[in-house]
């Protein structure tokens, strides 16, 4: 079930001594698989050793009670049986889908992933890593984004409510990593590095007063105010209509109304040619198929002399390999029909659509601060997102996603670049 879902009107059932399930929502939560017995039996035995030589604390919550230690962060089962069954059953699906059951819990959820992310090989012996099929399931292809795949893809996650973003962002409503001068960031500098990144990308599109604009990813309109404050004449393009609202009322309220349009449209559907495209962490919800049509389109919008910056999140290419048609957590209940490229994938595609990269330039670490700092401020207005209507797993399901992406850069299994790209191929 997507992250979009809220309380249903019929009481739900009481299924963890944590966590209120309701099984219409949330129907793969509700109830660990059945399965076969052998499975979870496997699980305890592999993941229970695995665990064990990793530098975490492993407690049973019907044990005795756990001090805190420096042997790192505690990971807290309340109930082995289920936990177990799930990730014998559906792995990494399952392990996240028994923390939003409340199964399980820790003192140190993005420290508890971050481990695990840096021994994600250690978790399945070497003989049995070619079983992975067994456990693990192809993306199911309503995911698809097509033109209507796209569409539905990104209002499930995009038009959840914007209330709900404005309570772990900044004022600008930027929804990607920021650009700090020093660690550990402040909440209160977040801003100012949104503004930091936002410039950056700007200035590598060469973007100045008359300069003719494309943005290919809208969020809620802060680099096309920016843009425009330069001068700029802004056309952007998004799928979700609660951004294009949102961001149409700050271009109103900017009295930018004049130079800044946009538009709830496909990329695919583009119209004229621009002096410079930017576009910032969207590529990421274009998936692996649909990648050669994005860098036409971006080639195609690109005026002679033109420059397009992006802003991506990249994995290894192995990784992303390994990853393409698997359906994962993220896929499932986050970013439906999303796959993060790795730096060869987007190289190659520019170029086989014409374009030559000039500059790529990572700051994972940026990423990370960044998403710590969303992970403390949702968590400060878990109270003021309840009240927006959702229900006792969807806060579960979002403090996962941010700590698992947090976990994520923290390990170095996941990037975050600026990439400068012109005309002309390097082939």
């Amino acid at each position: 079930m997507p992250p979009q879902s809220r309380r249903a009107a019929q009481a739900p059932s009481a299924l963890s001594d944590r966590v209120e399930v309701d099984a219409a929502l949330w129907p793969d939560v509700a109830r660990p698989p059945s399965g076969r017995p052998g499975h979870a039996a496997v699980a305890r035995l592999l993941v229970g050793r695995a665990l064990k030589r990793l530098p975490l604390v492993v407690h049973h919550s019907a044990g005795s009670p756990v001090t805190h230690t420096t042997a790192g962060p505690v990971l807290t089962i309340h109930d082995a049986d289920a936990f177990y069954r799930r990730i014998g059953r559906h792995g990494l699906i399952g392990f996240g889908e028994s923390y939003m059951a409340g199964e399980w819990d820790s003192d140190d959820l993005p420290g508890l992933l971050t481990v695990l992310a840096l021994h994600v090989d250690e978790l399945v012996p070497a003989p049995l890593r070619g079983l992975r099929a067994g456990w693990v399931s192809t993306r199911p292809s309503r995911d698809r984004n097509t033109p209507q795949g796209s569409r539905e893809n990104i209002q499930r996650h995009y038009d959840l409510s914007n209330d709900l973003f404005a309570a772990f962002l900044d004022p600008t409503l930027s929804y990607s990593s920021a650009v700090f001068t020093s660690f550990p960031a402040r909440f209160e500098t977040l801003a100012a590095a949104q503004h930091r990144k936002i410039d950056q990308l700007l200035d590598l599109a060469r973007v100045a007063d008359g300069t003719e604009l494309l943005e290919i990813g809208t969020g809620w309109g802060e680099l096309a105010l920016r843009a425009a404050a330069r001068g700029a004449r802004v056309t952007t393009l998004t799928l979700s209509a609660e951004q294009a609202d949102l961001a149409r009322s700050r271009v109103r309220a900017a009295g930018l109304a004049d130079r800044v349009d946009v538009q709830l449209r496909d990329y695919r559907d583009i119209e004229g040619r621009y002096d410079a495209v930017v576009s910032v962490e969207m590529i990421e919800a274009v998936g692996a198929e649909y990648w050669p049509s994005y860098f036409a389109a971006l080639r195609g919008a690109l005026n002679t002399g033109g420059h397009i910056a992006l802003q991506a999140i990249t994995m290894g290419h192995r990784q992303m390999l390994n990853t393409a048609a698997t359906h994962t957590w993220i896929s499932k209940y986050v970013f439906p029909g999303g796959l993060i490229p790795s730096r060869p994938a987007m190289a190659a595609h520019a170029a086989a659509a014409g374009l030559r990269t000039v500059s790529d330039q990572g700051f994972g670490e940026h990423y990370a601060e960044t998403l710590r700092l969303w992970r403390e401020r949702f968590d400060t207005n878990r109270q003021a997102v309840r009240a927006l209507g959702f229900d006792t797993v969807f806060p579960r399901l979002w403090e996962f996603y941010l700590a698992y992406s947090e976990a994520g850069f923290r390990s170095r299994y996941l990037d975050v670049r600026q990439i400068l790209l012109t005309e002309g191929s390097t082939r």
